[in-house]
């Protein structure tokens, strides 16, 4: 069982290295692509919007495929949308090859977690699922920040395209050799997929998700300018940052379930959007000194990461009848928010300069907090309406 964990994991690896390399070398792509800054970020909603809004789609259409067809389908997809993204000199050309990439990437994630379940037995379904994830928390960590240091010394941002197509490769290469047979899941229609959504307790905390990672990464996606009165334009230096919020953004995820389980996800759920509110109002003055700005990456990445347990751990036991798809509903809109966010940081970069992307983004996370308190109100209206 471990070997094609591990194989699953890889591609989650390379998923979600895809997902936020980019951000690392946005104004090398942008001055390649002859594009300005703010219109470069459309590279990263390009990959997000189609991975999270043909997530769902792409999972019904695709259930009766055999297991192993879909991923090499997918992980087909996905290489082939990096390599184009490596070698073509034209922005709609590349911006296509993006959201073909996405598209692999659609198909691929929810196949890699219902794999990971039928690898298992049921008691330890649990770990194999988290081996797999663990896959995009890695990403997380190493994957982006690898992926900039490699920009950085080769002096070319397409390299770190090509380092994610042999991701993409070594993963398929350990499907197609080691992945066993798997039986097919059953059907479920996209309605009965999206039909939490009209529960408005569903709805508004996947608002709070999506107004939350919006404002996160509205910062994210151009953390290169944000950053380059510390980093001096230096891409080692930037991979380093990188790599601390990385690995804070592991440590908020690992904890937070512990942190959940012992307080409730409600007080979970409001400290952290209260802490990145307030981190995210100081970073045009944080961002400029080394020290302060790794203190702010540092709470960035525990409270950013850290929401996602408790968010789906208030999803779930609100409705625990619908779990499985409420996973797929709150990984959406997590990669809608980060969709959206480069255009909010396009709008935030024209008026007030990259510097200044800091209170915008903690203007969307104060939305977050009050979308959380809302959802929170409509869960104790309906709890005491059914008592």
């Amino acid at each position: 069982m471990h070997r094609p964990l591990l194989i699953l994991a890889t591609a989650m690896f390379a998923i979600g290295t895809d997902s936020f390399v980019i951000a690392g070398i946005l104004p090398d792509a942008a001055h390649s692509l002859h594009v300005p800054l703010g219109t470069a970020g459309w590279l990263l909603t390009a990959y997000a919007l189609t991975y999270a809004l043909l997530g769902p789609v792409m999972a019904t259409l695709t259930t009766r495929w055999p297991r192993r067809t879909l991923f090499l389908t997918g992980f087909t997809l996905f290489t082939t949308g990096n390599l184009l993204t490596a070698y073509v000199p034209v922005f709609a050309i590349a911006l296509t090859a993006r959201a073909l990439a996405g598209l692999g990437g659609a198909m691929i994630t929810p196949a890699a977690v219902a794999a990971a379940t039928a690898l298992a037995p049921p008691e330890r379904r649990g770990r194999a699922i988290a081996t797999v994830m663990t896959g995009l928390s890695a990403a997380t960590a190493l994957g982006s920040p690898l992926g900039t240091a490699i920009a950085g010394l080769t002096d070319n941002w397409r390299t770190t395209m090509l380092f994610v197509t042999a991701l993409g490769l070594l993963a398929a290469a350990g499907t197609a050799l080691y992945l066993p047979t798997l039986p097919t899941p059953p059907t479920v229609p996209l309605r009965t997929r999206l039909t939490p959504l009209t529960d408005h307790r569903i709805g508004l905390t996947l608002l709070t998700t999506l107004l939350a990672y919006t404002g996160l990464y509205t910062v994210y996606s151009f953390i290169g300018p944000s950053l380059d009165r510390t980093t001096h334009d230096n891409s080692t230096t930037l991979a380093a940052l990188l790599l601390v919020w990385g690995l804070a953004a592991t440590a908020g995820t690992l904890t937070s379930g512990t942190l959940t389980d012992r307080y409730g996800s409600r007080r979970i759920i409001n400290t952290t959007l209260t802490l990145a509110a307030i981190n995210f109002a100081l970073l045009p003055w944080t961002s400029a000194h080394l020290p302060t700005a790794l203190a702010a990456l540092t709470l960035w990445g525990l409270c950013g990461w850290g929401l996602l347990a408790p968010q789906t751990h208030r999803l779930i036991t609100t409705l625990p009848t619908a779990a499985p798809l409420l996973t797929g509903l709150a990984s959406a809109a997590v990669y809608v928010g980060v969709a959206i966010a480069p255009l909010a940081g396009q709008a935030g970069l024209t008026r007030l300069g990259p510097h200044w992307l800091g209170p915008v983004g903690a203007a969307l996370i104060t939305l977050a907090l009050i979308a959380a308190e809302a959802a929170h109100t409509a869960i104790r209206r309906m709890e005491t309406e059914t008592q």
